[in-house]
C-alpha cells in the first residue's frame, strides 16, 4: 500500500484548499474530517482524481502516512486543537510531526511545543495568511515549534508558498515553540492598522471631499500603481465598483458599518501592553472596530451630541494627494510598531528572529502583501540590528517628505469632526518616538507623590530609585518600583 507525504484534518474551506495545494505540488495527501460525511463528498467531489486519500477514522489517517508521520490540524483554534492532540498521540511513534495551521495564541502553541516534545513527538505552530485564494493558489506560511521538524515539512511547506519575482518562497522557519504563530499574530494586527487606515481615507474622500464611488475606484486603482501597491488597496479599488444586485446601489450604500473581528487585534494589542511596546494603531485600530460595534448607540448620539460639518473649501486633487501621504506614512509607523513588537519577543522569549525574512514571507500570499515590504526586507538586511524602521534611511526620507501633509490631513479631520483614530495614533507615535523628553518626569512624580513608587533622576546614573517626601510628612519608606 502507497503511504502519503502528510495527513491534514479538518475539511472547511481552508483545509480542503490546502490538501488540493499540497497535491498539485506532487505531494499525496490523507484526509480526515470528524464528520465523515465531508470526507466523502470532498472525495468524489473536488478530490476525485487525484492522490488524495479520504480516511475516517484517525486511526486510518496516521497508518497511511509515510515515517515520520505529519498531521495537520486545521481547525478552530482553543480546545479543538487541543482535543485532537490528544486523539493523534496514541497513533504516533517517537519523532512524529503534528501541526497546527489555524489561527492559535501563541502561549498555546508554546505549551503544546513543550507538551509534545516530552512526549518524544514534534510540534509546529503555523501562521496561514492569505484567506481562501492563497490557501489554495500560495499561502503565506510562517512556521515555528521543534526546530527538528523543519527539515521534514520544508519541501511541502515552500512548495505550496506563494513565491515573489525572483522565485523565493514566502515561507521560511521563524523560530522556536510559538515563533510562528506570534510572528502571524502580529501580522494580524498590522492588518487591522492597515484595513483601518485605508477605511479612514475613503471616508475622508467620501465626507471630506464628496467623491463618488467611481471617483475614489479610480483613486484607489492609481494609488495601486505606486508606493501603495498592495492587495488591500487592489481589493478597496474592486469594493469601489461593485454594486448590489439586488438594489442597484453600490455595495458600500448597503453594507452597515459595523466591523467583526475575530480576535487577533486583540491579542497583538494585549501583548504589546505584556511587552511594554507602544502599538497604539493596532490597539486604536481594534477600538474603531468596537465603536462601529455599538451601531445603536451611535443612531441615537447622533441626535443629540453636535460638532461641526462641512466640506473642504478647496483643490480635491491636492488634497487627496495628502491624504495618500497621510496613509503611507501611518503605514510605516503601523509596521514599525509591529516590527518593535517582534524584537521584543525575540529577547522574551528567546527567538532567533530574521526580521528581513519575515517581511518576504510577507511579500506574497498573505494579506497585508505590498511592495513597500521589500523596502523592509532591504532595511534590515543593511542593519539586522536596526532598533526601529523609522531610523532607516529610506523611510525616514518618505516620513520627512510626507510628514507636512499627513499633520495637514490629521488637523483638518479634527478641525471637521471627521474621526481618524489610525492616523492620529500614528503621528503621535512617530512625535512621541522622536521627542527626546516626554512628559512621563510629571507621571513619575504624581506616582511617587500618591504611592511612594520611586523615580529615576536625570543627574544619577540609570537604574537607581530615589524617593521625594513631597509634603514633608510622608516619610521616607518607598514602594516597589515599576519600570515599562
Amino acid at each position: 500500500m502507497d503511504k502519503y507525504d502528510i495527513g491534514l484534518i479538518g475539511l472547511a474551506v481552508m483545509g480542503e484548499n490546502l490538501v488540493l495545494n499540497m497535491e498539485n505540488h506532487g505531494f499525496g495527501v490523507a484526509v480526515f474530517n470528524r464528520t465523515t460525511s465531508k470526507v466523502t463528498r470532498f472525495i468524489e467531489g473536488r478530490a476525485s482524481g487525484k492522490n488524495i486519500k479520504g480516511c475516517y477514522s484517525i486511526e486510518e489517517l496516521v497508518a497511511n502516512l509515510k515515517r515520520p508521520r505529519r498531521v495537520m490540524l486545521m481547525v478552530k483554534a482553543g480546545e479543538a486543537v487541543d482535543a485532537f492532540i490528544e486523539k493523534i498521540i496514541p497513533h504516533l511513534e517517537k519523532g512524529d510531526i503534528i501541526i497546527d495551521g489555524g489561527n492559535s495564541h501563541f502561549p498555546d502553541t508554546i505549551r503544546r511545543t513543550k507538551y509534545l516534545e516530552e512526549k518524544g513527538l514534534l510540534f509546529i505552530g503555523t501562521g496561514v495568511s492569505g484567506g481562501e485564494e492563497g490557501a489554495l493558489n500560495g499561502p503565506s506560511l510562517m512556521p515555528g515549534g521543534s526546530p527538528d521538524a523543519w527539515p521534514h515539512v520544508k519541501d511541502i511547506f515552500q512548495g505550496i508558498a506563494a513565491k515573489v519575482a525572483d522565485g523565493s518562497p514566502c515561507c521560511e522557519w521563524v523560530g522556536s515553540d510559538g515563533a510562528g504563530h506570534f510572528v502571524k499574530m502580529v501580522h494580524n494586527g498590522i492588518e487591522y492598522g492597515d484595513m483601518q487606515m485605508i477605511s479612514e481615507a475613503y471616508y475622508l474622500m467620501q465626507n471630506v471631499l464628496g467623491l463618488s464611488y467611481d471617483e475614489m475606484h479610480d483613486v484607489f486603482a492609481e494609488w495601486n500603481k505606486g508606493e501603495l501597491d498592495s492587495y488591500l488597496i487592489e481589493i478597496t479599488r474592486d469594493i469601489m465598483a461593485k454594486k448590489d444586485e439586488e438594489t442597484g446601489k453600490y455595495m458600500l450604500d448597503v453594507i452597515m458599518d459595523r466591523a467583526g473581528q475575530k480576535g487577533t487585534g486583540k491579542w497583538t494589542s494585549q501583548a504589546a501592553l505584556d511587552l511594554g511596546i507602544p502599538a497604539q494603531t493596532v490597539a486604536e485600530a481594534v477600538f474603531a472596530r468596537a465603536m462601529s460595534a455599538i451601531k445603536e448607540e451611535r443612531v441615537e448620539a447622533s441626535k443629540q451630541l453636535h460638532g461641526p460639518k462641512g466640506q473642504l473649501d478647496g483643490d480635491k486633487n491636492e488634497f487627496i494627494e495628502m491624504i495618500r501621504k497621510a496613509l503611507y506614512a501611518s503605514k510605516i509607523c503601523s509596521y514599525a510598531q509591529g516590527y518593535q513588537m517582534m524584537r521584543a519577543a525575540a529577547d522574551e522569549y528567546g527567538w532567533d528572529l530574521h526580521f528581513g525574512e519575515i517581511a518576504l514571507m510577507w511579500r506574497g500570499g498573505c494579506i497585508i502583501r505590498a511592495q513597500f515590504l521589500g523596502k523592509i526586507k532591504e532595511a534590515f538586511d543593511k542593519k539586522p540590528d536596526l532598533p526601529n524602521l523609522l531610523l532607516d534611511t529610506y523611510f525616514k526620507h518618505i516620513i520627512e517628505e510626507n510628514q507636512t501633509a499627513w499633520r495637514a490631513v490629521v488637523a483638518k479631520s479634527v478641525e471637521l469632526g471627521i474621526p481618524v483614530p489610525a492616523f492620529s495614533s500614528a503621528i503621535s507615535y512617530y512625535d512621541g518616538y522622536r521627542r527626546e523628553r516626554l512628559s512621563a518626569n510629571l507621571l513619575q512624580a504624581q506616582r511617587d507623590y500618591f504611592g511612594a513608587h520611586t523615580y529615576e533622576r536625570v543627574d544619577k546614573p540609570r537604574g537607581e530609585w530615589f524617593h521625594t517626601n513631597w509634603t514633608g510628612h510622608g516619610g521616607t519608606t518607598a514602594s516597589s518600583t515599576y519600570d515599562a
